[in-house]
């Protein structure tokens, strides 16, 4: 019998990948979300997250990116 699970394969760096894991692993979304771990570049994530996951991705790059033309503008 074939198991058929509806997902998203995302290829990212060993970084991002790391990070997924842990907020798969904290539950950051609600729930796990981390259907397969493929290899070091490559998961299987269940599709239901992909938007709250992309919106959690873009607040905490938010976080740690230095943005140089807001710096600017505050000192004009």
């Amino acid at each position: 019998m074939v198991t058929v699970i509806k997902g998203m394969l995302i290829k990212c760096d060993p970084v991002m990948k790391q990070l997924l894991l842990h907020l798969d692993e904290t539950l950051a979304l609600g729930s796990k979300f981390v259907l397969a771990n493929l290899d070091d570049c490559h998961l299987f994530v269940s599709q239901d997250v992909y938007e709250s996951l992309k919106v959690r991705i873009d607040e905490l790059y938010e976080k740690v990116y230095y943005n140089q033309t807001a710096n600017q503008k505050s000192f004009d």
